[in-house]
C-alpha cells in the first residue's frame, strides 16, 4: 500500500476542483504544484476587480498551506539537504506570487494576520486542496476551551505596512534549534540544588570594591566608517566589543556619555537589523534623530498611536513604553535581530504590564534569532534595591525566574566555587559583569569629552496641542507671505526670486506689530505656547536625569512653564527648590543654599532671567533648558551657572527642542550666532549673514522664505 503523499504510477488523481487528470512529471507531483496552480488562478481573478469571496478564500488557504508545507519540509529528517533546498525554493516561488497578489489588493493582507479566522468554507476548501496534493487530512480535533485573553490583547493592532513586510518574505523560518541550544543548561551539575539568584544579587553589595562595574573592553580609540562623525574613545571600545561578538550589554554609563550612539553603532557592528528600540515618550523623536546622524544609510520609523504611519520595512523601529500594549503582538514576531531598551530601570517592577511586554518581546526575539543583540540602557540600574537588577538581567537573557541561564551558569561553574565558599561573591560578581555590564562615569572619561557641551533633545508635540501650534505657525507664515506679495505688487515689478531685503522688512514689520501687543498669533505668543507644550516633557527628562546622576538645574523663561515643572517634580516625589524673579534676596539665598547643601534637594527650577547671572550652581553638572533664550549670550550665561571654576566634571546642557516647529529654527539660529563672541574677542572672521544678532527677526525671515519656496518662488 502506498504511503500518504505517494501515488501509484499512471493513476489519475482529482484536482482541487474535483476533476480527474493524468499523473504528470515527478516535479508536478505533490502539494506544491497544486498550490502554484491555485495561486495563478487567484492572480488572474484579482486583476478583475472586485475580488470575490471565493477568490479571497483560495488566497487564504494557499497561504496557510504554503506555511504548513514549509514547516513540514524543514522538519522532514528523511529529505536530503539538496531535496529540502529544492522544495523550499519552489515554495518561495509560490510565496512571491502571493506577495504580488496582495500588492494588487491590500485588503487580502487581513486574511494573514494572527487573529484572522478560517471560515467553514475555507476549512472545507483546505481539505480539498490537501487531498488533491496527496496529503492526509487530519481528524477534526476536539474543541478546547478558549484561553484567557492576554492583558491588553483587545487593544492590539498590526499595522498594514507590517503585514506587507511579512508578505515580502512571509515564510522565513525562525532558527528555533539554535535559540534552544543557547538556552540549554550546561552539562555540569556541580551547582545543582543551590539557590543562586539571591547570592548573585548580593554579590554586588558584598564584593563591591569601590569602582564602577565594567567588563573588559577592547582598547580601541577610533572606528572607521562613521560618515564623517567621530566617536569618543570610551564609546568606540563598546562598539568594538559588539564587533568582536559580544551580544548582551547592560550599558549603565552616566547621562551625557553618548549611550544612544553606542547602541546604534553596536547594532551596526553586530548587523542586528531590523532593530527594535523601546524608549520613554520624551526621547522617542531624539532616537529617530540620532539614527539619522549615526546610521544615515539606515531608515527609521517611529510608532505613534495605532501605527498607521509605521514603515514595516524600516531598519530601526522606535516605540515608547506607553503604547507597547497595542503593539506587543507583532513586535515579538517581526523578525528583529536586536532590541534596545532605553531607561531600562522603567522595567524594574516585573509585575507591571510594561515590564511583562518588554520581557515577552525579548523572549520571542531570542527564540527566533541566533544570538540577537540585546542592550539595556540606563544611568541608574538600581533605584531602590539590589533586586532592581532582576528584570534587566532577565531581559538580557542572563537569568529566568528561578536560576541563571546557560551562559551565566557555565561561567559560575568555571569558578569552581559554591555560595558556601568565601570567594564566591567576588567571583560571581565578576562573572555577571563579564556578561556585559558597562559602567563609566563622567569623571572617569573626562579626557574623552568636552568640558562643556550642548546636547539637543528633539521632542514631538503630539495631540491637539501640537496640531494647534503647527496650524498657528502655518497661519503666521501665510500672513507673512500675503504682506510680502502685497509689497511686491505695490512696486509694480515682476519678482521671480525671493527678495531677502524685502523679506527682512516684512519680518521687521511683523515684529513691530507683535511688540505692540496687537491681538492674534505672533512669534512671541507662539514661542510661549511651545514652551508650555514642552514643559511636561522637559520636566520628565529632568526627573530622569535627577534619578540617574543626582542634582539637575532646570531653566525656563515663563512662570507657567516653571509651575508645570514643579508640579511634576512634586508628583514624582522629587524634592526641589525654585529661583524666580519675584523672590526676596533672603528667599533666593535660602533656596540656593538648599539646592547646594541639602542632598535631598535634587532639582532647582530657575528663571532664565532671574537666575541667568550671579549664581554658583556647580554642585550639578547637568542642566535642562526647557525653553530657548533669544540669544547665545543668554544661553551661555545659564550654562555658566554650572560650568564655573571649581567644576570637576564635564557639563552637559540638555536643550529640549520641539521638532518641526519654529523652536528648531530658533535653536539653529542661536548656534549660528554663537560665533559672534569669538569674532569680538578672538578676531575670528564671520560671514556677513551671521553678523545679525536678531534671532527673532531671522526666525521670521526663515519662516517667510521657506513658505515662498514651498509655493515655487526660487531662492
Amino acid at each position: 500500500m502506498a504511503r500518504a503523499g505517494q501515488r501509484r504510477p499512471g493513476r489519475a488523481r482529482p484536482d482541487a476542483g474535483g476533476q480527474r487528470r493524468r499523473a504528470a512529471h515527478p516535479d508536478q507531483e505533490g502539494i506544491i504544484p497544486v498550490l502554484a496552480g491555485i495561486a495563478r488562478e487567484v492572480d488572474d481573478a484579482v486583476q478583475r476587480t472586485p475580488t470575490r469571496s471565493g477568490v479571497r478564500t483560495k488566497f487564504q488557504v494557499v497561504a496557510l498551506l504554503v506555511r504548513e508545507e514549509r514547516a513540514r519540509v524543514m522538519g522532514d529528517a528523511d529529505l536530503s539537504e539538496a531535496k529540502k533546498a529544492q522544495q523550499l525554493k519552489r515554495l518561495d516561488g509560490v510565496a512571491t506570487q502571493l506577495a504580488r497578489i496582495a500588492a494588487r489588493d491590500t485588503t487580502l493582507l487581513t486574511l494573514l494576520t494572527d487573529d484572522a479566522k478560517l471560515s467553514d468554507a475555507a476549512r472545507s476548501y483546505k481539505e480539498t486542496v490537501m487531498r488533491a496534493g496527496g496529503l492526509d487530512v487530519p481528524d477534526e480535533p476536539e474543541p478546547t476551551p478558549a484561553p484567557a485573553p492576554t492583558a491588553g490583547a483587545d487593544k492590539r493592532v498590526v499595522p498594514q505596512s507590517v503585514i506587507a513586510a511579512r508578505l515580502a518574505n512571509p515564510f522565513l523560518a525562525p532558527d528555533f534549534e539554535a535559540a534552544a541550544a543557547l538556552r540549554a543548561a550546561p552539562r555540569t551539575h556541580r551547582l545543582d540544588g543551590w539557590e543562586l539568584l539571591e547570592p548573585l544579587f548580593r554579590s554586588f553589595e558584598r564584593a563591591a570594591n569601590g569602582s564602577p562595574a565594567c567588563m573588559e573592553l577592547p582598547d580601541v580609540r577610533t572606528l572607521p566608517g562613521l560618515h564623517g562623525r567621530e566617536l569618543m574613545p570610551h564609546q568606540a571600545r563598546l562598539v568594538a566589543a559588539a564587533a568582536r561578538g559580544h551580544r548582551t550589554f547592560l550599558l549603565a554609563d552616566e547621562p551625557g556619555l553618548g549611550k544612544t550612539a553606542q547602541a546604534l553603532l553596536a547594532a551596526q557592528a553586530a548587523d542586528a537589523f531590523p532593530l527594535l528600540v523601546v524608549v520613554p515618550n520624551v526621547v522617542k523623536t531624539n532616537w529617530a534623530h540620532e539614527v539619522g546622524m549615526w546610521l544615515p544609510l539606515r531608515n527609521v520609523t517611529v510608532v505613534h498611536g495605532d501605527g498607521e504611519d509605521v514603515d514595516g520595512f524600516a531598519d530601526v523601529v522606535v516605540v515608547n513604553y506607553d503604547i507597547l500594549d497595542r503593539h506587543a503582538g507583532w513586535l515579538g514576531t517581526h523578525g528583529f535581530r536586536g532590541m534596545v531598551v532605553d531607561e531600562a530601570h522603567f522595567i524594574k517592577n516585573k509585575s507591571s504590564l510594561r515590564s511583562q511586554h518588554v520581557l515577552g518581546i525579548a523572549d520571542r526575539i531570542r527564540l527566533r534569532a541566533t544570538r540577537p543583540l540585546l542592550m539595556a540602557l540606563t544611568g541608574t540600574p538600581l533605584i531602590n534595591d539590589i533586586e532592581d537588577f532582576r528584570a534587566i538581567w532577565q531581559f538580557l537573557g542572563w537569568i529566568d525566574d528561578d536560576k541563571p541561564l546557560a551562559p551565566l551558569m557555565s561561567a559560575l561553574e568555571e569558578t569552581g566555587l559554591t555560595p558556601a565558599d568565601p570567594g564566591f561573591s567576588a567571583a560571581a560578581r565578576s562573572a555577571v559583569i563579564d556578561m556585559g555590564i558597562v559602567r563609566r562615569r563622567k569623571v572617569d572619561v573626562a579626557a574623552d569629552i568636552p568640558a562643556r557641551r550642548v546636547a539637543d533633545l528633539p521632542v514631538e508635540l503630539d495631540g491637539a496641542v501640537g496640531r494647534s501650534i503647527r496650524a498657528a505657525e502655518a497661519a503666521l507664515a501665510q500672513r507673512l507671505v500675503e504682506h510680502y506679495r502685497s509689497a511686491v505688487a505695490a512696486r509694480g515689478e515682476i519678482v521671480d526670486r525671493v527678495d531677502l531685503d524685502l523679506a527682512r522688512r516684512v519680518a521687521a514689520a511683523e515684529l513691530k506689530d507683535a511688540s505692540s501687543k496687537k491681538k492674534g498669533e505672533n512669534v512671541f505668543t507662539m514661542v510661549r505656547r511651545i514652551g508650555q507644550a514642552k514643559a511636561g516633557l522637559a520636566a520628565d527628562y529632568a526627573a530622569q536625569l535627577a534619578r540617574n546622576v543626582g542634582k539637575v538645574v532646570f531653566f525656563a523663561k515663563h512662570v507657567d512653564v516653571m509651575d508645570a515643572a514643579e508640579q511634576l517634580f512634586t508628583e514624582r516625589g522629587l524634592k526641589h527648590a525654585s529661583i524666580r524673579g519675584d523672590q526676596t534676596p533672603r528667599q533666593r539665598e535660602k533656596n540656593v543654599t538648599a539646592f547646594v547643601e541639602d542632598p535631598e534637594v535634587q532639582v532647582v527650577v530657575c528663571s532664565l532671567m532671574a537666575a541667568g547671572v550671579g549664581l554658583n550652581l556647580q554642585v550639578a553638572s547637568n542642566l535642562v533648558l526647557a525653553e530657548l533664550p533669544w540669544t547665545d549670550a543668554e544661553q551661555t550665561q545659564a550654562i555658566d551657572r554650572v560650568h564655573r571654576i571649581g567644576q570637576d566634571q564635564p557639563v552637559t546642557a540638555w536643550r529640549v527642542i520641539a521638532a518641526q516647529t519654529i523652536d528648531a529654527r530658533i535653536a539653529e539660529l542661536i548656534d549660528a550666532k554663537s560665533g559672534l563672541a569669538a569674532a569680538a574677542l578672538d578676531g575670528v572672521a564671520l560671514d556677513e549673514d551671521a553678523a545679525s544678532t536678531d534671532v527673532q527677526l531671522d526666525a521670521l525671515v526663515g519662516l517667510l522664505t521657506d513658505a515662498l519656496r514651498a509655493e515655487g518662488v526660487a531662492a
